[in-house]
Formats: structure tokens, C-alpha cells, sequence
């Protein structure tokens, strides 16, 4: 007998096939039957009529930050809500594991440079995740049976070497004894399950105490003898950030990724390509760093978004604008000495140089201030210029458009928070972004769920995209579509049985209504551990979400079941050849 059977839906099955009208049938957690509407004979305990929706495999996102998000919220909301079915988390060379068992402070180190690099609320992490694991496969024993997604996780470097060398991980080196039980610990973990090793070379990157991560003090050999030993376990991966990530590559980058991943025999990813007509060199020098790999055995793999994911900022807080060079030295005084100094005009004017210098990169784009549209506001100063333009109330002001906005936050006591409107959503943007997407070693992904929660909300990316798809500039007909959220990146990670409506496959399904499928406005909710704030996103269109079989989601709302696995490097993913 049948579990559920899934009546006249119009399936997409993942790989790019034309869609076609059947009926779905699932047992045991798996797809049991495809057939023509009407012809499954076998009785089934459940059923349901899904003429008019599409239902496709159930959506994977390749970056994420679930890693702690998952012990008090088994959903992963808002992802579960759009369709995501499987996560691939430890990105970015952080976890929460492994924690060496005779130095508890190592936990608090890692929640401290958690909450600074990831954006993650300090509370959530002390009070929602009860730390009561050191070795990696205990941490990943804590997670089973008890998520309702599947979750799969790299090993971070940082806590590697933390466990290795203690306080010296920051501004030391390993001696060889050291490295050597870096590296089998990294195997204890592979053999634990981890699905290969994440690391940072990020500038962007610090720890609570302000200093560069354990990571960022490797050296290239440290790097390529971790490499190596990914390369000696099944079904793994590298996942690696390098300060170009956010910009270009240097020389010396792209040397670095290509010898991590011929090492390891490994496919490698970075996150994020930020796909921008007005820098036209941008694409063709990151993607320079996968034709050098290809030539040389391996694979390099860049993550991107299909969508533009709205980042808030804030004078007040860390965020983004502190990352511009120069700025964190004005963005980390005391509130009063902040204000006086961002009102003064030379400060100003040294800082708007600084951000529009090359050193700045990518975060240039933060600058333009004009464009930037006032959120939340907190004085009667500021009464009713919610939802407005800086351009017009400077104009309106008669100042120029950064010292209006500093005095807009000084009246708040920058406790504002601003929304800079996205200066790459020209159509030549998006004509660029979609001749990106053919290549072969670019996949959409990046969002970043689970992390900077306050700031962004990414994870929706999947049903925005869909919904762009078929109503909006429709850049890829829905068939390669969903093909790019789900076949996509199983192929990269060598999920077995996943991404594909397959008999046999496990039953990850997403059920929508393609007249409604897209995602609400990122709203502020108050739901983490400690009444600590997230940005949200609901749903829309999505009618069903199955794990394994087992529905998680009915119309946006949770069902409280928990079928989701644990997937483990080798039991549940193969090697992927790079070549």
C-alpha cells in the first residue's frame, strides 16, 4: 500500500525534462510510482488532488548557517517554508564543532565569534543549542532525529585549530605534531560524516574579539595538507572564502584555490559572484579561477544568488558599512564620539574617499547613500520619513545626501535603519546574470540562511526566483529552473537518491501553485531564543513540502513532524570527479 499518492500534478522532475501530468506515489519514504493520471492502481493511505500545481523536488541550498538555528528551530525557517529540503551547512570555515573537552571556554570563544562573523544573536546561541558535545560526530548525534530537514556539514578550519593549538590558532603556527593532529582530526570527522573541510581567508572575517579568525593565519602547505586528507574520504567536498570573493581574485588566489582543489581531487565552492554590469570584468576574472581548475584536474565551483537580497545597515550596529576600509575605526567608538565624529565634515569626506576607493571592492555599492530608503526611526525628529528616499530629504534639506542621513541616525541615536536600494537591478544586470548561469561551473545558491539574521533574509530565494520565472522577467523556463535549485547542487555534493522525482529517489517534494508561487516582504519577528530578533519572509503559493516523504509544510505552517536525516559524507553522498 501506498503512503500518499499525489493525483494530476504537473511534474518538473529536476533534470530539465519537459513537464508532463502524473501521479506520484510514495512509500516508505521514497518515490514508489510515476504513472498517467489514473492509472495507479494501488490503494494508498492518504491522497490528494493536485491538478493545476507543480510539484517538484524538494529545493537545496548550498550555503548555509543552520548549524546552531537547527536546535531550537528543527524547521530551519523560513528555508523549509520555501521549499528547501536539504541544507548544506558548516560553511565558511565555522562550526560548533569539534570543542576540545578539557577547555570549556572554547565554547564560548566559538558563540562569541559566531555571533560577530555570522551575525548570529549571542542569547539564541548560549540559550537555544545545549553544547554538550566536543568531537564533530557528536555534535552531528545531537542534530539525528530531531530536524526536519536534511542537513549535511563541512568542518570548520577555524575550529580545528582552535582544538589543535588553543589561544595560538589566532597569530600562530602549527608545529608538525600540531598539523598532524589537525589533520586526523579533520579524518575523525570525515569518518564521523563531516562533508569535507570549510575554511576563510576572508579580510572581512573576525573573531569576538576583533581579530583575524583562526583560518585566516594559515599558510597555503597548512591548506594543501588539509586538501589532501578531504581527498582520502568519500563523498566529500571543499568549500573555501578568500578576500577576492567579494570582488576579483588576485594571482595568488586563484593559485590557492586551484591547488586545494587538485590536491584533494575535490570539487571546490566559494560564495558569493556578485554578478554587476557596471564592473563587466568582474565575472570573466572570477570565473579565470575555474578554467585554471579545469585545466588542472580540478573544479571550481562559484555560488550566486538569482535574486537581489535586500542587506539593512545600520551607524549604530555592525554591519556591512563597518567592512568599508577606514570605517570601523569611526563604527566601533562609543555612541556620543560616534556621532561627534560622523558629523564633522573632514570625517566625512575622508570616509566617502576611503569607500570609493579600489581597496573597498565590492563595497562601494554601499556608498551611493542618496539611495538609500529610511526604515525603522526612533525619534520624533524622524516622524514620517519611514519607507522615504535620502536623495529627497536631502534635496528637501538642502544638504548633501551622507550628512543628511548622519544626521537622520544622529537623531535616533543611530539606532536607524536604512535599506540602500540595489544599484544593480538594471536590465543589463540581468542580462549579464543570465548568460552567467549557463556556465558550467556557476550554480545559484549563497543565501546565507541562518546567519545574519537581522540584516538580510536570503533564504526565500527559492520561490522569489520560481515566481520571477514564470511571472516576472521569466530569464530560464521553469524546467531549468527548478533543475538549478535541486539537481544542481546534488550533483555538486553527490547527494544520492536526492534532487530528481525518480522512482526510487527519496521523497523531498515541493507542491506550488505556479499562478501564486513567490515570497512575501522581509518583516522583523521576535521568535529566537531571548526574544532576539529576525527578519522573516512567508511563503506564497506553496501548498505542500515533503521530507522523506513526510509533510513538514501545508500552506506556510509547520506540521510539527521531524523526518529529516543527518546526511553523512559517504553513506549518503558519493565522490564527485572533478574532471
Amino acid at each position: 500500500m501506498l503512503d500518499h499518492l499525489i493525483r494530476g500534478a504537473t511534474v518538473v522532475d529536476g533534470t530539465g525534462a519537459p513537464a508532463h501530468v502524473a501521479d506520484v506515489g510514495i512509500r516508505g519514504g521514497r518515490i514508489a510510482v510515476i504513472a498517467a493520471p489514473g492509472s495507479v492502481e494501488e490503494p494508498a493511505r492518504t491522497a490528494e488532488n493536485a491538478e493545476g500545481f507543480v510539484l517538484a523536488p524538494g529545493f537545496v541550498d548550498p550555503h548555509t548557517h543552520y548549524d546552531a538555528q537547527l536546535f531550537w528551530d528543527p524547521y530551519a525557517t523560513p528555508s523549509l517554508n520555501h521549499g528547501v529540503t536539504t541544507v548544506a551547512g558548516g560553511n565558511c570555515g565555522f562550526t560548533l564543532a569539534p570543542l576540545h573537552p578539557d577547555r570549556p571556554e572554547d565554547a564560548d570563544y566559538t558563540r562569541r565569534m559566531m555571533s560577530k562573523v555570522e551575525g548570529m544573536s549571542l542569547v539564541a546561541l548560549e540559550e537555544g543549542a545545549p553544547w554538550n558535545w566536543h568531537s564533530f560526530g557528536e555534535y552531528l548525534d545531537a542534530l539525528e532525529g530531531r530536524i526536519a530537514v536534511n542537513a549535511g556539514f563541512m568542518v570548520g578550519h577555524c575550529t580545528l585549530r582552535r582544538h589543535v593549538m588553543g589561544e595560538a590558532a589566532v597569530g600562530g603556527q602549527p608545529t608538525e605534531s600540531q598539523m598532524a593532529r589537525m589533520v586526523q582530526l579533520l579524518h575523525d570527522a570525515m569518518d564521523a560524516g563531516a562533508w569535507g573541510l570549510s575554511t576563510t581567508q576572508s579580510s572581512t572575517h573576525s573573531d569576538g574579539d576583533g581579530q583575524p579568525v583562526a583560518s585566516r593565519h594559515a599558510t597555503p602547505a597548512e591548506l594543501i595538507a588539509l586538501s589532501r586528507a578531504v581527498g582520502e574520504h568519500e563523498g566529500t567536498q571543499l568549500e573555501a572564502i578568500v578576500a577576492g570573493c567579494l570582488d576579483q581574485f588576485t594571482d595568488d588566489e586563484i593559485d590557492l584555490l586551484v591547488d586545494m582543489t587538485t590536491a584533494a581531487g575535490r570539487p571546490l565552492n566559494w560564495n558569493v559572484l556578485t554578478i554587476d554590469a557596471a564592473v563587466p570584468e568582474r565575472v570573466p576574472r572570477q570565473l579565470a579561477a575555474s578554467e585554471r581548475a579545469r585545466q588542472a584536474g580540478g573544479r571550481i565551483v562559484a555560488l550566486t544568488m538569482p535574486i537581489l537580497t535586500p542587506m539593512n545597515m545600520s551607524l549604530g550596529t555592525f554591519c556591512a558599512l563597518n567592512l568599508i576600509p577606514g570605517w570601523g575605526d569611526i563604527l566601533d567608538l562609543p555612541v556620543s564620539s560616534r556621532i561627534e565624529k560622523l558629523r564633522d565634515q573632514d570625517v566625512r569626506a575622508e570616509m566617502l574617499r576611503r569607500a570609493d576607493s579600489k581597496e573597498a571592492g565590492v563595497f562601494r555599492r554601499l556608498a551611493n547613500f542618496e539611495r538609500y530608503v529610511i526604515g525603522d526611526t526612533y525619534s520624533d525628529a524622524n516622524e514620517g520619513l519611514s519607507g522615504r528616499v535620502v536623495r529627497d530629504i536631502a534635496a528637501e534639506r538642502g544638504q548633501d545626501p551622507f550628512h543628511c542621513l548622519v544626521e537622520i541616525c544622529a537623531a535616533d541615536r543611530l539606532r536607524t535603519v536604512l535599506w540602500p536600494m540595489p544599484a544593480d537591478n538594471d536590465p543589463a544586470s540581468w542580462e549579464l546574470r543570465q548568460r552567467t548561469w549557463q556556465h558550467e561551473d556557476v550554480m545559484l545558491g549563497g543565501s546565507d540562511a541562518g546567519a545574519h539574521l537581522d540584516r538580510m533574509c536570503g533564504a526565500p530565494y527559492t520561490t522569489r526566483f520560481i515566481g520571477d520565472c514564470l511571472r516576472g522577467r521569466e530569464l530560464v523556463p521553469l524546467e531549468q529552473a527548478v533543475k538549478m535549485l535541486t539537481d544542481d547542487p546534488a550533483q555538486l555534493f553527490g547527494l544520492r537518491e536526492r534532487g530528481r522525482i525518480a522512482e526510487g529517489f527519496h521523497a523531498d517534494l515541493v507542491l506550488f501553485d505556479p499562478e501564486r508561487i513567490a515570497a512575501g516582504p522581509a518583516t522583523l519577528v521576535h521568535d529566537l531564543p531571548g526574544d532576539s530578533p529576525r527578519l522573516d519572509s512567508k511563503a506564497i503559493g506553496v501548498v505542500s513540502v515533503r521530507v522523506n516523504g513526510v509533510e513538514v509544510i501545508r500552506d506556510d505552517q509547520v506540521t510539527g513532524a521531524v523526518p529529516g536525516t543527518v546526511l553523512r559524507s559517504g553513506r549518503d553522498t558519493r565522490t564527485v570527479a572533478t574532471n
